[in-house]
């Protein structure tokens, strides 16, 4: 089947998505998928998040990471949705949905995609908090869970 891609500005339904991911898969075994959500904790209170990107730049390097990904593990398909713009607490941000034959195929084709979209895709996240905003930082456990697929 496909890749897909789509990066939007409009809140989805996580459900809604996954039924039509599925919908004409009648091969797939297994379908693991990855809904990131906006969250705020007790030690680190937020808003909002607010997510910049470069339109073609994004899209070209979530497309390759999910060619990479279906060819990799053999997927049978592969979407992604990826929001920009400003999101409330509890909104999802992403989601990466992987069908394969096999459920090990469909967790390691989801987990690529998410590890390198942590740390490669041209997105700059922005915090929304009581005191202000404040960029958000490369985290250097992101770049250490890419290094896996590398090896």
């Amino acid at each position: 089947m496909s890749v897909k891609v789509t990066i939007q500005a409009e809140m989805f339904d996580a459900g809604a998505l996954i039924n039509q991911f599925t919908h004409n898969l009648p091969e797939a075994g297994a379908v693991a998928t990855f809904t990131g959500l906006v969250r705020s904790t007790p030690d680190k209170p937020i808003e909002a998040l607010i997510l910049e990107h470069h339109p073609n730049m994004a899209q070209k390097q979530i497309e390759r990471f999910a060619r990479d990904a279906k060819t990799r593990f053999d997927l049978l398909a592969i979407d992604v949705v990826h929001r920009f713009g400003e999101m409330e607490v509890g909104e999802p941000i992403v989601q990466v949905m992987a069908a394969s034959h096999h459920r090990q195929a469909a967790f390691d084709g989801a987990n690529y995609v998410m590890d390198w979209l942590k740390t490669d895709a041209p997105f700059w996240k922005k915090e929304v908090g009581p005191h202000g905003t404040d960029w958000v930082d490369a985290r250097e456990t992101d770049e250490t869970a890419k290094e896996k697929w590398t090896k």
